[in-house]
């Protein structure tokens, strides 16, 4: 009898499992989907919450991939233009100095970087003119004429870029003028020296340095106007 009663408990885990009804079976079995339903939905969408944070957190992070370079910073804008010279340090330091009233893209930062250059030059010319050696006055007669002929040029460039609203300063035919006056006023420099060493000019070495000084910021305006092409483009700009 015993071994009969442990064959009929054999595997009752749940005795009172067997005196539900199917349909309280039933019930419970939904009742724990349900509850699982919900709960895979709610971790879900946590998930994707977190997702979503990360993503938005990592937009705002990123820097803007632009690239074209805007104006609106002058600073910026200068430093870009300068870096193209040889001079990129003398370049920002003397254009940041001028009174700049509007949005420096490249053809704005290469007029003052000219209106630097012919700055130089005139204190030059009258340094020259000032100085009185019988033993080179015709040199130095004949730097002072040649540094003229170069202001008169590089005013002239000036001037052609004096332009309307809305237009352009340079074109192809411009930047091909300029850079031609620009050579000539760094070559006329060069001549200079020549003369003053042949005459043995007793002012040579302070001339040599204010010369040198000179050809600099030239250097930096045939500089910014050879590439002139690519700053634009780096603006998202097109010379006509």
């Amino acid at each position: 009898m015993e071994s009969i009663k442990l064959f009929r408990g054999y595997g009752k885990v749940n005795p009172h499992l067997e005196d539900q009804s199917p349909h309280q079976q039933h019930s419970a079995s939904k009742r724990r989907i349900l509850i699982f339903s919900v709960s895979s939905i709610l971790l879900l969408t946590l998930i994707i919450g977190i997702a979503l944070a990360t993503l938005i957190h990592e937009s705002n992070s990123e820097p803007d991939e632009s690239p074209y370079l805007s104006s609106s910073n002058p600073a910026e804008s200068i430093k870009t233009v300068c870096d193209v010279t040889l001079y990129p340090s003398s370049c920002f330091t003397s254009i940041s100095s001028l009174n700049i009233s509007t949005k420096p893209d490249p053809e704005v930062i290469f007029k003052l970087s000219l209106q630097v250059s012919i700055a130089e030059l005139k204190n030059l010319s009258s340094l020259l003119s000032s100085f009185n050696d019988v033993n080179s006055q015709a040199a130095l007669k004949d730097c002072v004429s040649q540094f003229d002929d170069s202001l008169s040029k590089l005013n002239d460039s000036l001037s052609a870029m004096e332009v309307g609203p809305g237009e352009k300063m340079l074109n192809l035919e411009k930047v091909n003028d300029i850079r031609t006056w620009i050579s000539a006023a760094m070559t006329d420099q060069d001549t200079c020296m020549d003369g003053l060493e042949e005459m043995g000019s007793k002012f040579l070495d302070e001339i040599k340095a204010k010369i040198e000084r000179s050809k600099e910021f030239l250097s930096i305006s045939l500089a910014i106007i050879a590439k002139m092409q690519a700053l634009l483009e780096k603006f998202d700009l097109k010379m006509h």
